[in-house]
């Protein structure tokens, strides 16, 4: 199958942003993790999306996907000449998000009856099909995918999508990049990173914004410092550079207390050196890094929020609390640092969770299947 996946940002030319923050967003990483995928299952897989900087090239072999990047002002003209020549192989349409010119090859799409899927991998992408005419374009896809419960909710009743069009699928991780920690790897890299292998860390691993709740991070911190003097905070992810800076001050407050990694390629050995994992966002899709740290087989403490609620079960791998609600977390988190066997036990029913439904063997056969139909 020769497949057209359509996003709004990929590879744009830089890596952070002058404020700190990483340019590569949560949707990119699953349009290139699903691109890479599908081409493993022998598939063909075009990408098209902005031309933002003027140094990119216009079109590029990208780990063998077949980067196009759409010139402004006129994209909607440069995606039907693509596919009514250079491109016109193309099977099946592949949308994730709601990039404003993907409604021109869902047109082109129903013009040459070739089936188009999109999925949404957040909250705040949910469109109302009456809103505009872009909305009711959008609302005429062939299928649809949806990362989480909330997202499909969202589809049936903002953009009045029928029921049986929509799949909940997780966007998936490669779980064998995650393997499960034990107690001698764990007090390996405590050590290794100067961190006394009898005291409890916490991680954090996740950008740096306020919507991630760094807030009510640094207050669960406060309280949690009082209780554990000797606990380590990590803080793993690029960010706002004047977020960063506060923890960095916070930390000055608390006796060094919280290590300021910023951002890396790999985080795996920060999952597997930590013994709880927090996760404070205010709002989500399906979140990447605690599907990371659940694979790793850490019981994560997070809000009681969309996409958190698809794989944390209170009282069974984690717990979900009220995303403002420091003293709520501060407690969940004390009761994990406190009982040795809960930890294992959450850790170990998490792990298994994730390996079942989220890897990427289970999820891009199923998400190819759907891209397909007709």
């Amino acid at each position: 199958m020769n497949i057209c996946l359509l996003i709004k940002d990929f590879a744009v030319g830089k890596k952070f942003l002058a404020d700190g923050r990483p340019t590569k967003s949560g949707a990119e990483i699953h349009g290139e993790n699903h691109a890479l995928q599908l081409i493993k299952l022998r598939h063909r897989v075009t990408l098209m999306t902005k031309k933002r900087f003027f140094h990119t090239a216009a079109r590029e072999n990208l780990n063998g996907i077949d980067l196009i990047r759409l010139h402004p002002p006129f994209r909607w003209l440069e995606i039907f000449l693509r596919l009514l020549t250079t491109h016109r192989d193309i099977d099946a349409f592949y949308i994730i998000g709601t990039p404003k010119f993907s409604v021109w090859a869902i047109l082109f799409a129903r013009l040459f009856n070739k089936p188009v899927t999109l999925a949404l991998t957040g909250k705040a992408e949910i469109f109302s099909a009456d809103k505009n005419w872009r909305n009711k374009i959008l609302a005429t896809c062939t299928h649809y995918v949806a990362t989480t419960k909330e997202i499909r909710d969202g589809f049936i009743e903002s953009g009045g999508i029928a029921p049986e069009k929509i799949s909940i699928l997780p966007h998936g991780i490669d779980t064998a990049k995650y393997p499960q920690s034990n107690e001698t790897r764990r007090r390996e890299l405590k050590i290794s990173h100067g961190v006394d292998p009898e005291q409890k860390v916490l991680l954090f691993c996740a950008r740096v914004v306020k919507d991630k709740g760094v807030d009510t991070l640094q207050d669960v911190w406060r309280l949690l410092h009082k209780k554990f003097p000797a606990a380590i905070l990590f803080v793993v992810g690029g960010g706002l550079n004047h977020l960063l800076d506060e923890l960095r001050k916070t930390s000055a407050e608390l006796d060094d207390s919280i290590k300021v990694i910023g951002e890396v390629d790999a985080p795996q050995e920060f999952y597997q050196l930590a013994d709880v994992y927090i996760f404070p966002s205010r709002h989500e899709g399906l979140p990447t890094s605690l599907l990371e740290a659940m694979a790793s087989g850490l019981p994560a403490v997070t809000s009681d929020i969309g996409g958190c609620e698809d794989v944390i079960a209170n009282d069974v791998n984690g717990y979900r609390v009220y995303s403002e609600d420091a003293a709520a977390f501060a407690e969940k988190i004390s009761e994990l640092f406190n009982d040795d066997e809960r930890r294992k036990i959450f850790g170990e029913r998490a792990a298994k969770l994730i390996r079942e439904t989220c890897d990427f063997a289970t999820v891009i056969p199923k998400l190819a299947e759907i891209i397909a139909a007709r």
